[in-house]
């Protein structure tokens, strides 16, 4: 669940020195401290692993599946809800968004791939994205149509279905036709199309369980969402060059 209501979500942030934290074991009383007084503050949430973050004294606690953190005092009874950043060879570094950028990963690369529909390219596929997708969003349309060209970029297009408007909108009926269409792909551009295609809403379908996924996990907050081969969001559309530079091609 959402630790907090995203327009109330204070991002806070740490200047620390170089350098990775250590991740040394926890001691299991400070542990039941810091899980404890945050169950008594919130019972709702659901809390990670506590881990020492790189500043002495203050400890890192996973929430929301892992997608934002906590930075807690060893008592539990004081906390900061954001990023921590770091310097990293004169730079400055969100290392919250580098370990969220790996988790994505792993999370995308865990999801069944016959849930989404997908454009292969004919010969070597150097790439994939994930896509989360509105079938009425002009953007995604724009995006559909640069598939043939990513396509022959060596790019495999891999949608997952997010309709903006929620599970009890026409948008999630579109989506849902696409998905359970014998014709996934030729559907799916129709629609994008924006042709006549008669509604179909078949049980079992992924759109809600895919919509959950980027809402809930990756945090989508727009379509299209791109989340790279490395677990990197692109909020938004980006020309076929930039995303094959993006991704290395």
């Amino acid at each position: 669940m959402t630790f907090f209501n995203k327009s109330l979500m204070l991002v806070g942030a740490f200047i620390a020195l170089a350098g990775s934290a250590a991740h040394a074991e926890v001691d299991a009383a400070v542990v039941k401290t810091i899980k404890a007084n945050l169950k008594a503050g919130n019972p709702k949430a659901s809390y990670g692993e506590v881990r020492e973050s790189p500043i002495n004294g203050v400890y890192e606690v996973d929430i929301d599946g892992g997608t934002n953190t906590l930075f807690v005092s060893a008592d539990g009874k004081h906390f900061i809800y954001g990023d921590l950043y770091g310097m990293a060879g004169g730079k400055m570094v969100n290392m919250s968004e580098k370990r969220r950028t790996t988790q994505r990963a792993k999370i995308m690369d865990s999801q069944d791939i016959k849930d989404m529909i997908v454009y292969s390219p004919k010969g070597k596929t150097k790439a994939h994205i994930y896509v989360f997708t509105d079938v009425d969003c002009g953007y995604c349309r724009k995006l559909h149509k640069d598939v043939p060209k990513l396509n022959a970029m060596g790019i495999e297009v891999r949608y997952l279905a997010f309709p903006r408007a929620g599970l009890n909108s026409l948008s999630y009926r579109k989506a849902a036709t696409a998905w359970c269409a014998k014709d996934r792909k030729k559907t799916l551009t129709a629609l994008k199309n924006n042709e006549n295609v008669p509604l179909n809403v078949c049980a079992n379908n992924p759109v809600a369980k895919e919509y959950h996924l980027g809402n809930d996990v990756i945090d989508v907050r727009g379509t299209p969402t791109i989340v790279l081969e490395d677990g990197t969001v692109v909020p938004g559309y980006l020309p076929p060059a930039t995303l094959a530079r993006a991704l290395g091609i």
